[in-house]
């Protein structure tokens, strides 16, 4: 099959580096999330100064330089989808990014997680297209080996529970037909989105450290759908301090 052709090449005709030349005191860790309403509301409370703009098909994505607790990092939205994700933050590589710290939503394979419960991923299912460019074929990536004992400690002295296991990484939110939720829940996973296998894939291959971390949505553990707090159901500030986390793990482990 033509995902097993993995070029190790790190030249390919179109480059990173072709588009954006490093940027000097450009941010090393770079925190992002993937909701717009939480990325606003975290970035009004922090008061980001845009530093550097990203840009694709449907426009510009800024960056944005944040002080917490005395430290400088970087703070972006992500893109939803990997090829997306992964595009933009090989653009923010290319500028300088050597560490990225992700957070964003998934949907629950195990109805015993609890709504917005701190998720941490231990290896992701590769059922989608891009990490099958940054890494050999095969069914599962590794991730977050490093820095899971230092997120364990915030999550710990912050008072939040969590949960480590497999992720389902996915190109298609609409094809999680109830035997394709099976079979993943029999391979092991515990919860479902869009992102981790393929930044994990070329993070490594492009020798950047990443450590993402997800809060439990919609649960697909059930005889129907249930959105939980995709609906609305959960308070943007809870959300907010969620998302702190995030900052907070950046402090411990950043320069």
């Amino acid at each position: 099959m033509l995902l097993t052709e993995f070029d190790p090449s790190k030249n390919a005709v179109i480059n990173p580096w072709n588009i954006h030349q490093n940027q000097a005191d450009f941010p090393e860790t770079v925190v992002a999330v993937f909701s717009r309403h939480l990325f606003q509301s975290v970035l009004a409370l922090l008061n980001g100064r845009e530093i550097a703009s990203v840009q694709d098909a449907n426009g510009e994505n800024p960056v944005y330089e944040v002080d917490y607790r005395g430290k400088r990092f970087g703070f972006h939205m992500a893109l939803v989808g990997a090829p997306s994700c992964v595009g933009d933050f090989e653009d923010l590589i290319a500028l300088g990014a050597r560490r990225i710290i992700l957070l964003g939503n998934c949907g629950v394979l195990d109805r015993e997680i609890q709504d917005c419960g701190i998720i941490i991923p231990t290896r992701a299912i590769r059922d989608e297209g891009t990490s099958y460019h940054y890494a050999p074929a095969a069914d599962f990536m590794e991730v977050n080996r490093k820095y899971r004992e230092d997120f364990q400690a915030v999550l710990t002295a912050c008072g939040y529970p969590w949960v480590e296991g497999i992720t389902w990484t996915t190109d298609a939110f609409y094809r999680e037909t109830r035997a394709r939720v099976a079979r993943r829940r029999q391979m092991g996973a515990i919860c479902v989105e869009m992102e981790c296998a393929a930044m994990a894939a070329m993070c490594n291959f492009r020798g950047v450290e990443l450590f993402q971390f997800f809060y439990a949505g919609d649960n697909l553990d059930h005889a129907a759908w249930d959105p939980r707090s995709l609906s609305g159901g959960v308070r943007l500030d809870d959300k907010q301090k969620i998302a702190l986390l995030a900052f907070e793990l950046a402090w411990r482990i950043g320069p």
